[in-house]
């Protein structure tokens, strides 16, 4: 006889997953309250700071989806907005005409290095505050076991390091290096 599959989950488990949405939609919308003196939401902070962080300043649309979990034309919404306000331009990739790249302009640039400390302030003083170094490891530990799960094809950044485990001592930086060229299809529909 076969062990009966369990139909319902246990108080304890009831509690974290009520505790984990709860987390899930309370940040977000926090951290926009936190970021809308500067005019930043936190989705356009983490198209910034990928950004800021690519030696060139400039990452594929594609890539730049695949790195935040958007989809590209929430992803190409959100662009056209941070061009509107002058802090990214969208350029046709010089190895394929049918492709664009999201470039950080020298003003994206400023305001994203504005913002960093505004933005640090409200995850440390909203969520790391009260974690030792310790609850910080075990949480990222946690929360990569359970993306483990969620992204099992490893399209964002933050599980790559699943598909293709990181030599010993690794960062996540170096796990996450992008060894594909900076160009992706435009998802902007055409005119």
């Amino acid at each position: 006889m076969t062990a009966a599959i369990e139909t319902q989950l246990s108080q304890p488990e009831r509690v974290a997953i009520a505790r984990l949405h709860a987390l899930l939609e309370l940040l977000p919308a926090a951290l926009d309250k936190q970021l809308a003196a500067i005019g930043l939401t936190a989705f356009e902070f983490t198209l910034l700071e990928a950004l800021d962080e690519s030696p060139s300043g400039r990452v594929r649309l594609g890539r730049l989806a695949a790195r935040t979990n958007a989809t590209l034309p929430r992803l190409s919404r959100v662009v056209t907005g941070l061009e509107r306000k002058g802090l990214v331009v969208r350029e046709p990739c010089p190895e394929d005409g049918r492709a664009f790249n999201a470039v950080l302009t020298p003003q994206g640039r400023d305001t994203f290095q504005d913002a960093r400390p505004q933005h640090a302030h409200a995850v440390r003083a909203m969520v790391l505050e009260d974690l030792s170094v310790q609850d910080v490891d075990e949480l990222a530990a946690l929360c990569l076991k359970i993306l483990g799960r969620l992204d099992p094809d490893h399209r964002m950044d933050v599980t790559a390091c699943l598909a293709d485990p990181a030599p010993s001592g690794a960062t996540v930086a170096e796990c996450d290096a992008d060894p594909t060229p900076a160009c992706d299809a435009d998802p902007r529909p055409s005119a």
